[in-house]
């Protein structure tokens, strides 16, 4: 099955050598998701699972997760 994968553009000072998640909707109307540095690893999940995921992303749910850059301050980075 050909599958059109899906990435986000990287942002301003991303490595570009970094891992990324790529996703794509099957036509069985599953969701596949794998990663860039190992993409014969397929996860496979529904679109209601899917639906669930990013309305949870969306609010904030998985913000944990997450870490975030450290803050530049005017005296340089803290």
């Amino acid at each position: 099955m050909e599958l059109d994968w899906q990435r986000p553009d990287p942002l301003e000072g991303d490595d570009p050598n970094e891992p990324y998640l790529e996703v794509a909707a099957g036509p069985d109307g599953r969701i596949y998701m794998r990663e860039s540095r190992d993409p014969d690893n397929i996860v496979v999940t529904t679109q209601a699972k899917w639906e669930a995921f990013l309305k949870g992303v969306k609010a904030g749910e998985f913000d944990d997760f997450a870490e975030e850059p450290p803050r530049e301050t005017e005296h340089g980075a803290s």
